[in-house]
């Protein structure tokens, strides 16, 4: 099993998806580069890489259910 992220995390990741939606994409180092310019968590590494991976993850959920690409 893999790690469990935080409800924090997830929670940070869904209101960013809201809101710059258009900004990311399923490519993790491309919303690692993107939450770095935001500014986001600027004291914590682990903690960015926690938020672009997660979210990696909805984007890449977000793809797989879009119905315009179907």
């Amino acid at each position: 099993m893999g790690r469990v992220k935080g409800k924090a995390i997830k929670t940070a990741a869904k209101t960013l998806v809201n809101q710059f939606s258009r900004a990311f994409t399923s490519s993790f180092d491309e919303n690692k580069a993107k939450v770095n310019e935001l500014g986001i968590l600027p004291d914590s590494k682990k903690e960015r890489m926690k938020l672009a991976g997660e979210i990696t993850v909805l984007m890449k959920r977000k793809a797989a259910f879009d119905p315009q690409k179907n």
